[in-house]
């Protein structure tokens, strides 16, 4: 079982993980993927649990849960409270003024001179960061939290920090208290104020920041209209989206947007659904035909029945599709995993050596500070941020382009593919298949032998069936897909047969024919056998045209070092034909859908990463099998269930615009990468004093600041995804 659910009160990356580390513990949770980004737990689950137990675990690890993930729910910006911003920068003024004015020879405040009024000067300061206290208190709660359930984060070594810094303050304005005013030189209530200040300074804007990788899917999400005009005997109403129910005749007038997913009633009109499938170029619809919720009709006067609305949508679908892809980690992230879950433990480790180390040469308010210093600049949360992010900013362009990626794993098996196989009808070919030549056998006139033909076809999915689409007028009953070879039914009591040659040998039938057969294989058709009971009937060539930018796509492809070859079910003559014409590495025709599974394996046992692209129920195996399966928009629903990646339209330049997409992601997370372990390389040496020598110290407010930097610069490398050069859709 499986469920997604909103979580709240998670501030960075060290939060997500350490919640993902806590749930992976609970007895009856089989895996957990925790995205700090769109603020989700994807939790698989055994049945002994329930929703509620889950609930329980994400309470017990210092956060709440919302319920079951919401699209609709999940973009509600983080508001800041100006003016406790205002009153808390204001307040961190103040204080740094009173403890720093005398170094940088600002004038002193009277009466808190701290060699003059010790006492008032420790008592200020006390007074004035206690309400620092309260604004940290989620840092220092998640903190203990954390470190309590043995899974320590960044909130765990800036609480460590934090306190240490407030209570050796505290204790040393106690001993000026006592007379002992030496003390104030120990002071550190400014350190703790601003690393507080600081960190939830970088948060907000962090925070900020990320909200702008979720912009494609909150326009996909946004994509539908609030209202819908309902048509009723009455006249038109317009009602809330959410009051639309199943089988409601809908109207959608010029220029406005389709309400829910349906089937025109009447009328015809030009659609845009370029939110949908990145295709600029109009599709006109009439009778009969589907539209789909957020298309906006440019020009014609339409009567649509609801079919699917509400979570059962395909804008529903492809967010759900899109927010499950961006809760799974490809395996450069688990690295960061591995490498996050013993970095917070080792900084501590760290930071307690620096304390003893100095305790033992210098003095112990040195110590302290660069204790401090090492706990607050060590900041795992860019570590953390840094595949996540890049994740879904590629997912979210990769949304709004029409490109569909079931799982960000699939983004780095992009990047290490070298073999593509495509399907050749339907996928290579437009698969607007044409009646070329018939060879009648039968007493029945041509009229009517394609009108059994049509309606044997009209049951069939196979792109094979438009071309006799218009002649689909006799009822057929018993029909069967026979997987590979063809498809059966009973018209009139007569049992028919449609298929190729390896079905003619299946059902044993001696073709007399082979003349005809050879004649239309020389033409380059694919040929579709007819047979009446035990006897063939016909013989009908069909014929297809090649997409118009096959070939040079399979040009940039082979360019880019990649072996292309394809795996059909149609004849080996027509197959070399089309096969010579784009200069494939290779070809295997005449194909069963188990052949062309057995093929890949073969690919993938030698070594070879291969990407399958199809779109036929014969294609399911092999998309399921290859290294990377691609079904085209136009495909059938078994098969894009059966695939990794769906492409909403049928462009074969979205392959190229895949492995682009996929090389720059996982760039972008290396260069990600890199920096977060260079920052901390760089200065945690530096916060431990080990550059002292040469004058390169460190405190905790430039510590708290770094550790700002850092993660804001994940974020900006990030988003520059979002300028990726895409091939464009023509």
């Amino acid at each position: 079982m499986n469920v997604i659910l909103s979580v709240e009160g998670m501030s960075c990356s060290a939060c997500s993980s350490s919640l993902e580390k806590y749930l992976k513990k609970q007895k009856g949770v089989v895996d957990a993927s925790v995205n700090l980004v769109l603020a989700t737990a994807n939790i698989t689950y055994s049945e002994e649990l329930t929703i509620t137990d889950l609930e329980r675990f994400i309470k017990e690890a210092g956060y709440k849960s919302l319920g079951i993930y919401s699209p609709d729910n999940s973009f509600k910006e983080q508001k800041l409270d100006k003016k406790l911003f205002i009153a808390y920068t204001i307040l961190a003024i103040l204080i740094l003024y009173i403890s720093m004015s005398h170094m940088v020879g600002l004038p002193v405040l009277p009466y808190l001179n701290m060699e003059k009024y010790p006492l008032n000067y420790a008592l200020s300061l006390l007074m004035l960061s206690l309400p620092f206290l309260y604004y940290g208190k989620d840092i220092l709660k998640n903190g203990y939290l954390n470190l309590n359930h043995k899974a320590p984060n960044m909130d765990t070594l800036v609480a460590i920090g934090v306190l240490s810094s407030f209570l050796y303050s505290l204790v040393s304005t106690i001993m000026i208290i006592n007379g002992h005013s030496s003390y104030v030189e120990n002071l550190y209530y400014e350190s703790f104020c601003i690393v507080i200040y600081f960190v939830k300074l970088g948060r907000f804007i962090d925070t900020k920041s990320k909200a702008k990788t979720k912009e494609a899917i909150k326009e996909l999400v946004q994509v539908t209209p609030a209202k819908a005009v309902l048509k009723t005997s009455e006249g038109e109403r317009k009602v809330n989206i959410d009051e639309v129910q199943k089988h409601d005749i809908l109207i959608c007038k010029p220029g406005e947007k389709v309400a829910v997913d349906g089937n025109i009633i009447s009328g015809s009109a030009y659609f845009d659904e370029a939110f949908i499938t990145g295709e600029s170029k109009l599709v006109k619809k009439g009778t009969g035909a589907s539209v789909i919720a957020g298309s906006i009709n440019t020009n014609g006067y339409i009567t649509y029945e609801a079919i699917r609305i509400g979570k059962d949508s395909t804008i529903s679908e492809i967010v759900r599709l899109v927010v499950e892809a961006t809760n799974t980690k490809p395996v450069i992230a688990k690295l960061a995993d591995k490498v996050s879950a013993i970095f917070v433990p080792s900084i501590m480790v760290i930071a307690l050596l620096t304390l003893i180390i100095n305790l033992l040469t210098n003095s112990l308010d040195i110590a302290l500070t660069r204790f401090v210093t090492v706990l607050v600049v060590a900041c795992p949360c860019s570590l953390g941020l840094a595949t996540p992010l890049a994740v879904i900013v590629s997912e979210g362009i990769c949304a709004k382009n029409g490109l569909l990626i079931k799982n960000s794993e699939t983004l780095e098996e992009l990047n290490n593919i070298d073999t593509i196989v495509f399907d050749k009808t339907g996928t290579i070919t437009y698969g607007n298949l044409q009646v070329a030549k018939l060879y009648n056998y039968s007493s029945y006139d041509n009229n009517h032998l394609l009108e059994i033909v049509g309606s044997l076809e009209s049951k069939s999915t196979h792109p094979i069936a438009k071309a006799f689409q218009k002649k689909n007028t006799l009822e057929v009953s018993k029909f069967n897909n026979i997987a590979g070879l063809g498809i059966s039914g009973n018209i009139n009591d007569k049992r028919y047969y449609l298929g190729n040659a390896k079905l003619v040998d299946q059902l044993m039938i001696e073709d007399i024919h082979i003349n005809d057969y050879n004649s239309l294989v020389q033409e380059g058709s694919s040929i579709i056998y007819v047979m009446e009971e035990k006897n063939i009937i016909a013989l009908i060539g069909v014929k297809d045209t090649l997409r118009h930018n096959a070939k040079d796509v399979i040009k940039k492809l082979k360019k880019q070092g990649k072996k292309v070859g394809m795996l059909t079910g149609d004849n080996l003559q027509t197959a070399k034909i089309i096969s010579k014409d784009l200069a494939l590495d290779g070809v295997k025709a005449s194909l069963l859908p188990k052949e062309k599974t057995e093929i890949i394996k073969r690919m993938l046992a030698s070594g070879k990463k291969v990407m399958m692209v199809g779109d036929g129920i014969n294609d399911a195996p092999s998309l399921a099998t290859s290294t990377v399966g691609v079904a085209v928009g136009s495909g059938t629903d078994i098969a894009n269930n059966s695939s990794d990646i769906i492409l909403m339209n049928d462009n074969l330049e979205n392959i190229l615009n895949l492995f682009t997409i996929s090389k720059k992601t996982i760039k972008n997370i290396k260069q990600n990468l890199f920096f977060s372990f260079f920052y901390n390389i760089l200065m945690i040496p530096i916060a431990m004093g080990l550059f002292s020598k040469f004058n390169i110290v460190m405190n905790p407010m430039i510590a708290a600041l770094a550790m700002t930097l850092s993660s804001l610069t994940v974020v900006f490398n990030a988003l520059r995804l979002r300028r990726i050069k895409l091939e464009r859709n023509e």
